[in-house]
Protein backbone atom coordinates (compact mmCIF):
# COMPACT_ATOMS: atom_id res chain seq x y z
CA UNK A 1 0.00 0.00 0.00
CA UNK A 2 2.94 2.46 0.92
CA UNK A 3 5.07 1.71 -2.47
CA UNK A 4 1.26 2.40 -4.52
CA UNK A 5 0.86 5.45 -3.01
CA UNK A 6 4.30 6.61 -3.06
CA UNK A 7 4.33 5.81 -7.04
CA UNK A 8 1.15 8.21 -7.41
CA UNK A 9 2.06 10.79 -5.74
CA UNK A 10 5.76 10.52 -8.01
CA UNK A 11 3.77 10.82 -10.92
CA UNK A 12 2.22 14.00 -9.38
CA UNK A 13 5.00 15.98 -8.20
CA UNK A 14 6.60 15.12 -11.62
CA UNK A 15 4.04 15.95 -13.97
CA UNK A 16 3.86 19.89 -12.15
CA UNK A 17 7.53 20.14 -11.93
CA UNK A 18 8.65 18.75 -15.29
CA UNK A 19 6.34 21.97 -16.52
CA UNK A 20 9.30 23.55 -14.49
CA UNK A 21 12.23 21.62 -15.47
CA UNK A 22 13.73 21.02 -11.95
CA UNK A 23 12.93 17.52 -11.17
CA UNK A 24 10.84 16.28 -8.51
CA UNK A 25 13.69 14.54 -5.99
CA UNK A 26 13.67 17.13 -3.71
CA UNK A 27 9.72 16.95 -2.63
CA UNK A 28 10.00 13.13 -3.45
CA UNK A 29 12.70 12.82 -0.82
CA UNK A 30 10.82 13.98 2.49
CA UNK A 31 7.18 12.52 0.74
CA UNK A 32 9.11 9.07 1.05
CA UNK A 33 10.73 9.56 4.43
CA UNK A 34 7.18 10.66 5.52
CA UNK A 35 5.35 7.58 4.27
CA UNK A 36 8.12 5.36 6.17
CA UNK A 37 10.98 4.84 3.95
CA UNK A 38 14.44 4.70 4.85
CA UNK A 39 16.37 8.17 4.17
CA UNK A 40 18.79 6.58 2.20
CA UNK A 41 16.57 4.65 0.42
CA UNK A 42 14.14 7.65 -0.34
CA UNK A 43 17.13 9.71 -1.75
CA UNK A 44 18.54 7.12 -3.90
CA UNK A 45 15.46 6.02 -5.34
CA UNK A 46 14.03 10.06 -5.84
CA UNK A 47 17.18 11.23 -7.78
CA UNK A 48 17.62 8.12 -10.16
CA UNK A 49 13.85 9.18 -10.61
CA UNK A 50 14.90 12.31 -11.59
CA UNK A 51 17.15 11.67 -13.95
CA UNK A 52 14.46 9.34 -15.57
CA UNK A 53 11.73 11.80 -15.90
CA UNK A 54 13.54 14.32 -17.25
CA UNK A 55 15.39 11.54 -19.57
CA UNK A 56 11.87 11.37 -20.99
CA UNK A 57 11.14 14.57 -20.43
CA UNK A 58 14.13 15.91 -22.39
CA UNK A 59 13.48 13.56 -25.67
CA UNK A 60 10.63 15.74 -26.27
CA UNK A 61 12.00 18.97 -25.54
CA UNK A 62 14.94 18.30 -28.17
CA UNK A 63 12.32 17.03 -30.81
CA UNK A 64 10.65 20.60 -29.94
CA UNK A 65 14.33 22.54 -30.24
CA UNK A 66 13.90 23.70 -26.82
CA UNK A 67 16.84 22.81 -25.24
CA UNK A 68 19.90 25.21 -25.97
CA UNK A 69 22.97 22.66 -25.47
CA UNK A 70 25.73 25.64 -25.75
CA UNK A 71 24.61 26.56 -21.85
CA UNK A 72 23.48 23.16 -21.45
CA UNK A 73 26.88 21.54 -21.94
CA UNK A 74 29.37 23.42 -19.31
CA UNK A 75 27.16 23.54 -17.18
CA UNK A 76 26.86 19.51 -16.77
CA UNK A 77 30.90 19.10 -17.14
CA UNK A 78 31.21 21.70 -13.89
CA UNK A 79 28.17 20.59 -12.20
CA UNK A 80 29.08 16.57 -12.31
CA UNK A 81 32.99 18.18 -11.05
CA UNK A 82 31.45 20.29 -8.18
CA UNK A 83 28.76 18.23 -6.90
CA UNK A 84 30.57 15.93 -4.82
CA UNK A 85 32.13 18.96 -3.58
CA UNK A 86 29.35 20.51 -2.63
CA UNK A 87 28.48 17.05 -0.77
CA UNK A 88 31.49 17.01 1.10
CA UNK A 89 30.72 20.02 2.73
CA UNK A 90 27.99 19.74 3.96
CA UNK A 91 30.07 18.08 6.95
CA UNK A 92 30.79 21.63 7.99
CA UNK A 93 26.95 23.10 8.02
CA UNK A 94 24.17 22.38 10.06
CA UNK A 95 20.90 20.57 8.52
CA UNK A 96 19.18 24.12 9.80
CA UNK A 97 21.77 26.57 7.82
CA UNK A 98 21.20 24.66 5.06
CA UNK A 99 17.00 24.80 4.92
CA UNK A 100 17.60 28.19 5.46
CA UNK A 101 19.93 29.19 3.06
CA UNK A 102 17.80 26.90 0.49
CA UNK A 103 14.40 28.57 1.53
CA UNK A 104 15.89 31.78 0.92
CA UNK A 105 17.22 31.23 -1.82
CA UNK A 106 13.79 29.62 -3.42
CA UNK A 107 11.77 32.72 -2.47
CA UNK A 108 14.05 34.76 -4.41
CA UNK A 109 13.72 33.02 -7.40
CA UNK A 110 10.32 32.40 -7.03
CA UNK A 111 9.64 36.19 -6.84
CA UNK A 112 12.03 36.53 -9.63
CA UNK A 113 9.55 34.59 -11.76
CA UNK A 114 6.37 36.10 -11.07
CA UNK A 115 7.68 39.55 -10.74
CA UNK A 116 10.73 39.97 -13.03
CA UNK A 117 10.13 40.62 -16.86
CA UNK A 118 13.89 39.90 -18.55
CA UNK A 119 14.68 42.22 -21.75
CA UNK A 120 14.77 39.46 -24.59
CA UNK A 121 18.14 38.12 -25.28
CA UNK A 122 19.80 39.29 -28.00
CA UNK A 123 20.76 36.89 -30.95
CA UNK A 124 24.29 38.28 -31.17
CA UNK A 125 28.05 36.83 -30.94
CA UNK A 126 28.30 38.81 -28.13
CA UNK A 127 24.88 36.67 -26.53
CA UNK A 128 26.83 33.37 -27.29
CA UNK A 129 29.30 34.33 -25.42
CA UNK A 130 27.44 35.95 -22.54
CA UNK A 131 25.65 32.01 -22.48
CA UNK A 132 28.59 30.43 -22.43
CA UNK A 133 29.92 32.66 -19.38
CA UNK A 134 26.71 31.89 -17.60
CA UNK A 135 26.98 28.10 -18.01
CA UNK A 136 30.59 28.86 -16.47
CA UNK A 137 29.38 30.27 -13.52
CA UNK A 138 26.20 27.95 -13.19
CA UNK A 139 27.57 24.73 -13.41
CA UNK A 140 29.79 25.74 -10.77
CA UNK A 141 27.51 27.17 -8.35
CA UNK A 142 24.33 25.09 -9.48
CA UNK A 143 27.09 21.59 -8.86
CA UNK A 144 28.53 22.86 -5.57
CA UNK A 145 24.79 23.89 -4.00
CA UNK A 146 23.17 20.60 -5.18
CA UNK A 147 25.73 18.85 -3.93
CA UNK A 148 25.36 20.66 -0.72
CA UNK A 149 21.80 20.51 -0.21
CA UNK A 150 20.85 17.35 -1.81
CA UNK A 151 19.08 18.09 -4.79
CA UNK A 152 19.59 18.00 -8.87
CA UNK A 153 20.38 21.95 -9.04
CA UNK A 154 17.46 22.56 -11.47
CA UNK A 155 15.98 24.78 -8.86
CA UNK A 156 19.20 27.20 -9.16
CA UNK A 157 19.77 26.82 -12.72
CA UNK A 158 15.63 27.82 -14.01
CA UNK A 159 14.96 31.27 -12.12
CA UNK A 160 19.00 32.49 -13.40
CA UNK A 161 18.47 31.27 -17.02
CA UNK A 162 15.28 33.32 -17.07
CA UNK A 163 16.80 36.18 -15.20
CA UNK A 164 19.83 36.17 -17.79
CA UNK A 165 16.85 36.55 -20.57
CA UNK A 166 16.02 33.08 -21.64
CA UNK A 167 12.20 32.55 -22.91
CA UNK A 168 10.85 30.46 -19.85
CA UNK A 169 10.20 27.02 -21.73
CA UNK A 170 13.72 27.24 -22.87
CA UNK A 171 14.69 27.49 -19.45
CA UNK A 172 13.08 25.12 -18.25
CA UNK A 173 13.75 22.50 -20.99
CA UNK A 174 17.58 23.04 -20.99
CA UNK A 175 17.97 22.42 -17.12
CA UNK A 176 15.53 19.25 -17.30
CA UNK A 177 18.47 18.42 -19.79
CA UNK A 178 20.77 19.40 -17.56
CA UNK A 179 19.54 17.61 -14.55
CA UNK A 180 19.21 14.40 -15.90
CA UNK A 181 23.24 14.25 -15.67
CA UNK A 182 23.90 15.74 -11.91
CA UNK A 183 21.04 13.74 -10.97
CA UNK A 184 22.81 10.47 -11.95
CA UNK A 185 25.84 11.73 -10.45
CA UNK A 186 23.93 11.95 -6.97
CA UNK A 187 21.75 8.55 -7.27
CA UNK A 188 25.80 6.82 -7.46
CA UNK A 189 26.80 8.39 -4.30
CA UNK A 190 23.95 7.68 -2.59
CA UNK A 191 23.56 4.24 -4.16
CA UNK A 192 27.30 3.52 -2.53
CA UNK A 193 25.90 3.92 0.64
CA UNK A 194 22.28 3.05 1.37
CA UNK A 195 20.16 0.08 0.19
CA UNK A 196 17.98 0.27 -2.92
CA UNK A 197 14.45 -0.86 -2.63
CA UNK A 198 13.89 -2.41 -5.92
CA UNK A 199 10.06 -2.82 -5.64
CA UNK A 200 9.29 0.98 -4.78
CA UNK A 201 11.78 2.00 -7.45
CA UNK A 202 10.32 -0.30 -10.13
CA UNK A 203 6.56 1.15 -9.54
CA UNK A 204 8.03 4.66 -9.07
CA UNK A 205 9.56 4.91 -11.96
CA UNK A 206 6.21 4.12 -13.70
CA UNK A 207 4.95 7.10 -12.68
CA UNK A 208 7.85 9.34 -12.68
CA UNK A 209 8.08 8.22 -16.95
CA UNK A 210 4.19 8.89 -17.44
CA UNK A 211 4.31 12.00 -15.02
CA UNK A 212 7.86 13.72 -16.96
CA UNK A 213 5.87 12.99 -20.67
CA UNK A 214 2.63 14.20 -19.34
CA UNK A 215 4.27 17.63 -17.90
CA UNK A 216 6.70 18.08 -20.99
CA UNK A 217 3.05 17.67 -23.27
CA UNK A 218 1.74 20.33 -20.99
CA UNK A 219 4.40 23.05 -20.89
CA UNK A 220 4.62 22.54 -24.76
CA UNK A 221 1.24 22.92 -25.96
CA UNK A 222 -1.17 24.08 -23.63
CA UNK A 223 1.44 26.64 -21.50
CA UNK A 224 1.90 29.92 -22.86
CA UNK A 225 5.34 31.13 -21.66
CA UNK A 226 4.36 32.99 -19.12
CA UNK A 227 1.94 30.77 -17.32
CA UNK A 228 5.46 28.51 -17.04
CA UNK A 229 6.38 31.62 -15.09
CA UNK A 230 3.83 31.56 -12.74
CA UNK A 231 4.27 27.46 -12.42
CA UNK A 232 7.57 27.91 -11.74
CA UNK A 233 6.92 30.60 -9.31
CA UNK A 234 4.47 28.97 -7.39
CA UNK A 235 6.48 25.67 -6.45
CA UNK A 236 9.60 27.14 -5.79
CA UNK A 237 7.40 29.15 -3.19
CA UNK A 238 5.62 26.05 -1.84
CA UNK A 239 8.82 24.31 -1.29
CA UNK A 240 9.92 27.24 0.31
CA UNK A 241 7.00 27.20 2.55
CA UNK A 242 7.50 23.40 3.46
CA UNK A 243 10.73 23.44 4.11
CA UNK A 244 10.84 26.40 6.95
CA UNK A 245 7.47 24.60 8.19
CA UNK A 246 9.61 21.59 8.39
CA UNK A 247 12.18 23.95 10.39
CA UNK A 248 8.77 24.65 13.10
Amino acid sequence: MTIAVASILVFLFTTVLTIAGVGAAFIIIPTFYWLGIPLTEAMAVALLLNAISMGFASFNYIRYKLVVFKTAVPIICLAIVFSPLGAYSTRFFSKEILILIFSAFLIFAGSMMLFYSPAKKENTRSSTGRELKAGIGLGIGAGYLGGLLGVGGGNFIVPVLVWLGFDAKKASATTAFIVIFSSLSGFFGHAAIGHINWQLLLLSAVGSVTGAIAGSWLMHWKLEAGQVKKIIGVVLYAIAVKMLWGLL
